[in-house]
């Protein structure tokens, strides 16, 4: 059985997603860990889920196109109505075994009811002392939201002057 905190896709990347480089478009990475994501938070609240913030992406390595791709997502922190989501894209060719690491990032989903008013969600314990890093690592990113968030509005007000 799997745990309800953990979700995996993989796939193989199509001809579709080829950007002017012959790889992978970023925006098709980003459409992954997004739906990835989000099928993870939707299990963990059992529940309908917006995305709120997606941080942290750092791009490897490129992917090819008809390579076999993996999107892990687990969850690695919840608030009162928030889940933080830990992100890993890997790929490999047909003729590999080994999976290389490629994108890894953070996203943050709010549970919602019908309304679209947030609601809680069930809390997260990690057990693991790699789960519990992650749970810091989370927390950690999300005090640089924070304090990122309070700057951009403090320069907005200035520009508006």
């Amino acid at each position: 059985m799997s745990k309800t905190n953990e979700i995996t896709f993989q796939f193989i990347s199509e001809p579709r997603e080829v950007n002017f480089a012959g790889k992978v478009h970023g925006g098709s990475v980003m459409k992954w860990i997004d739906q990835t994501a989000y099928t993870c938070a939707r299990n963990w609240a059992e529940s309908y889920c917006v995305t709120a913030y997606i941080g942290g992406t750092s791009f490897y390595h490129p992917i090819n196109i008809g390579e076999v791709v993996k999107v892990i997502a687990k969850v690695i922190y919840t608030g009162t109505t928030s889940i933080h989501i830990a992100v890993d894209v890997f790929a490999r060719d047909f003729n590999e075994t080994e999976f290389e690491h490629k994108v890894h990032c953070v996203t943050v989903f709010v549970c919602v009811d019908s309304e679209s008013k947030p609601q809680p969600v069930k809390k997260w314990e990690p057990q693991t002392e790699k789960e519990k890093s992650m749970s810091l690592y989370a927390q950690t990113l999300k005090n640089f939201q924070q304090q990122m968030d309070k700057e951009i509005n403090h320069f907005l007000k200035q520009a508006d002057r």
